[in-house]
């Protein structure tokens, strides 16, 4: 029977005491943590984050938070990345070993910059891997890691 629940806590330097409220229902997916609003109630959340991957054979427009397995083997493409938001981050992977013989390139948003310059980013190195980042207009999209 989920409601309230009283342990006891170490003696410290509590000024208010808060009533917490449990979630009368059960966590809908797994993995779900609790979080609290400032009166105490707590609340099942969803925790995302991270890149959701895709594999990608042919030229794209990608979106904030993808992960791009990008596979070449077919010919040279372009990955055309979003308008970027603070913090926004794209990650790109050799997916088919063809970097070297079919280049891929990565061509910013308008007028937005990739590593300080508003220019496209050839990408020749088989098996290369990488993330961006952006930082804002006035270096663009950054690698995190090469």
């Amino acid at each position: 029977d989920l409601g309230s629940y009283h342990s006891g806590f170490t003696v410290g330097n509590l000024t208010e005491d808060i009533v917490y409220t449990l979630p009368l229902e059960d966590a809908t997916t797994s993995g779900d943590a609790l979080t609290s609003n400032a009166s105490g109630t707590l609340s099942w959340t969803t925790i995302a984050g991270g890149l959701t991957w895709v594999v990608k054979t042919t030229t794209y427009t990608a979106v904030a938070n993808d992960g791009i397995l990008a596979d070449t083997s077919g010919g040279a493409w372009n990955l055309t990345l979003p308008a970027g938001t603070l913090g926004d981050e794209i990650g790109v992977i050799d997916y088919a070993a063809t970097f070297d013989s079919n280049n891929l390139t990565i061509k910013p948003d308008g007028s937005e910059k990739i590593q300080g310059t508003a220019a496209d980013l050839t990408v020749s190195i088989e098996r290369a891997g990488m993330t961006l980042i952006y930082s804002g207009s006035a270096q663009g999209w950054l690698l995190r890691e090469k």
